[in-house]
């Protein structure tokens, strides 16, 4: 099992470089994400399980493979939510749930604050959005409260990692793949990625001039 699987597609790339810019503004940047989220989901779920089905098109009955059962997608709030749309783009039949989950500075504790699960959730494959992987808390955290749950295999969809996010995730939860789309150099002195996207909270939803 890769622990990391890089999407380096070149078309990928290019709408990463322009997330990255401090000049694209909220709903250009809202657009790059939930497109940047449907490539990942479409490569984090290349080895879903698959039946054959007997349809008819217009001209004949025919056999077809569809998918067996579709994972749940899992948002970590709030920056989670600017990924959810395109991935249940790319997953129509897909059920999602939403974790509230932040990392509080000052007692150096994650806090969870609310918590939503589809009805049928045990046993299920999820895919985690989190668009960015920093000190790798938040996702840890949530990953911990899923395998709690009782859900199957968790793939977590990141935009971009840190290699010190990396490395405790998977210290703490080896049995989980990172779907992501480049690593950065590393974190800052507050624990931010450099060089980064930015707070995506901050410029998903325009909260901070």
């Amino acid at each position: 099992m890769k622990k990391l699987i890089l999407i380096e597609h070149p078309v990928a790339l290019h709408k990463l470089a322009r997330l990255r810019d401090k000049e694209t503004q909220s709903s250009q940047f809202r657009d790059l994400m939930a497109e940047l989220a449907r490539l990942l989901a479409y490569e984090a779920t290349r080895d879903l399980k698959m039946k054959e089905v007997s349809i008819e098109t217009p001209l004949a009955k025919t056999s077809v493979k569809i998918v067996e059962d579709f994972p749940i997608v899992i948002s970590i709030m709030r920056a989670g939510n600017g990924m959810l749309d395109g991935i249940l783009s790319m997953l129509p039949r897909a059920s999602a749930g939403h974790i509230g989950m932040y990392r509080d500075k000052f007692i150096n504790h994650t806090i969870e604050y609310f918590f939503r699960m589809p009805e049928r959730s045990k046993g299920r494959m999820v895919l985690l959005a989190e668009p960015l992987l920093a000190t790798g808390d938040t996702a840890i955290a949530s990953i911990d409260r899923l395998k709690q749950f009782g859900v199957g295999k968790i793939r977590l969809l990141c935009l971009v990692v840190s290699p010190e996010g990396l490395q405790k995730l998977h210290h703490i939860h080896p049995d989980v793949e990172v779907f992501a789309l480049a690593q950065d150099a590393g974190l800052d002195s507050e624990g931010n990625l450099l060089p980064g996207i930015g707070d995506a909270g901050n410029r998903l939803y325009n909260t901070k001039d």
